[in-house]
Formats: structure tokens, C-alpha cells, sequence
């Protein structure tokens, strides 16, 4: 009878261990699965804290690198300006000169209409004093540089540079040789000669035949025929043509004040 109690009572002690250890289990399950839920929670929050600081870097690389595209502007925009206002000045400086010389254009109109009207009349003078070579087309020069004057279509500066020019023209004449045609009355009958002219040192004239050759007699102010010359100003009018090389021609040349 004792043996059957203690039995018994052996039996409900490993009953109740085993409850007791399964309870423990379980309870140690619930425990194990709510740790692994709450790192599981403190990753989660970590990871969502991570991404807030990424994107809180980024935000802030972001700004920093328009931050710094905008001093590099604002540099760029610090230089334009400075060239501008530099720009600015000189153009104001320029207006001023600009300025001025308007005040002062009608003062140089008044000195250089009347200047530029005796440098005319004075061309006009040395050409009718002149060896009367292409008289023509000098005076016509003249003529043009007259109408011209009284143009209002035509810059103050245009006129002065087309007396320079005439005077250019007449200058050039005492340094060249030219051959061209002119109609002469040579003893009492007009008739077309080739004329040579030789600077303002001597002019002369010849028939194409060569039977007829001559001068201008500046003391006389007349043509005069002087067949001497006769060879020497075929090769003169060969020499202005360009068909021969230039040399050396012996002909007579009026000396200055008489001959």
C-alpha cells in the first residue's frame, strides 16, 4: 500500500515538472520571440533613422553644391559687371569727345570753307600759268572742285579730300613723262600732233609723219616749230608709250626766266 503512494506521488512530481518545464518553455518561446521582435523593431527604426540622415546629407549636399554654384555665378557676375562699368566709362568719355567736336564743327566749317576756296582758286591760277597741257581736263578738274562746293549733298570731308586730290593730280605732273593727242594751229592750219610732255620742263609736239615738230615757247606763250629736235622726240613719244626702255633724250629745254 505504501509502495502504490509513493508511486503516486512520484508519478504527479514528474507530472508537475513536466508542466512546470513546459510552461517554462512556452514562457521562454514568448520571451525569445518578443526580443527578436523588438531588435527586429530597433532595426527597422534604425534603418528608417538611417535613410532620414541620407536623405538629410543629401538634402544638404544638394544645397551646398548650389550654394556654391551660386557664389561662382555671383563671382562671374562681379567681373561682367566691372568690364561693363569700365565698358560704360570709356563710352562716356568717348560721348564727351563726341560732344565737343559737335560744339566745335561749325567753328571748323566757318575756317574750312573759305581755306579750301582759295586752295581752288589758287589751282585755278597755277593752271592758266602753267604749260598749257591737257588744259582741258584740268580746267574741268577745277570746274567740278567749284560745282562741288556748292553741293549740300556732299560731307565737308569729301570736299577737302577731293581738293587734296586735284592738288595730288598737279603735283604728280612735275615727276612723269606722258604722251598724249591735241588739235594745234601750226602756221596758219589746224591739225592733230602727238605731244609729249616731260614733267613741267618741256612740252612739245609732233606730227605723225615726223615732218613737223616743235615747243611750247613759254617766253613767247606761243607754239613754235623747231625740227632740230626731230629724233629725239620720236624717241621720247616711243619712250612715254612704253615701247622702248627709257633713256637718256637730248632736247632743248627752255631755262627758267627766259631762254
Amino acid at each position: 500500500m505504501k509502495r502504490c503512494i509513493s508511486s503516486s506521488r512520484r508519478l504527479t512530481a514528474v507530472i508537475f515538472t513536466a508542466m512546470v518545464l513546459a510552461t517554462s518553455g512556452s514562457v521562454f518561446a514568448q520571451s525569445v520571440d518578443q526580443v527578436l521582435q523588438a531588435d527586429q523593431r530597433r532595426l527597422n527604426l534604425a534603418q528608417q533613422s538611417q535613410e532620414r540622415i541620407n536623405n538629410i546629407v543629401e538634402g544638404t549636399r544638394s544645397l551646398e553644391d548650389q550654394y556654391r554654384a551660386i557664389n561662382k555665378e555671383i563671382d562671374g557676375l562681379k567681373v561682367y559687371n566691372r568690364l561693363m562699368r569700365a565698358q560704360v566709362e570709356g563710352q562716356t568719355a568717348t560721348l564727351e569727345d563726341i560732344g565737343l567736336s559737335m560744339d566745335q564743327v561749325d567753328v571748323i566749317n566757318r575756317q574750312i570753307f573759305p581755306l579750301m576756296e582759295r586752295m581752288i582758286d589758287a589751282l585755278g591760277q597755277s593752271v592758266e600759268l602753267d604749260v598749257p597741257f591737257l588744259l582741258t581736263e584740268r580746267r574741268d578738274r577745277i570746274a567740278n572742285l567749284e560745282e562741288i562746293m556748292s553741293r549740300s549733298d556732299v560731307s565737308v570731308a569729301e570736299k577737302f579730300r577731293k581738293v587734296m586730290e586735284a592738288y595730288q593730280i598737279e603735283n604728280d605732273y612735275g615727276t612723269t613723262i606722258e604722251d598724249y593727242e591735241q588739235s594745234l594751229e601750226i602756221d596758219g592750219a589746224t591739225r592733230s600732233f602727238n605731244m609729249l610732255r616731260i614733267g613741267r620742263v618741256g612740252l612739245y609736239f609732233q606730227s605723225d609723219d615726223t615732218n613737223i615738230t616743235g615747243r611750247w615757247d613759254v617766253d613767247s606763250g606761243a607754239w613754235v616749230v623747231d625740227n632740230s629736235a626731230r629724233n629725239e622726240v620720236r624717241k621720247g613719244l616711243r619712250v612715254a608709250r612704253q615701247l622702248i626702255a627709257p633713256e637718256l633724250i637730248n632736247i632743248p629745254v627752255q631755262a627758267a626766266g627766259g631762254s
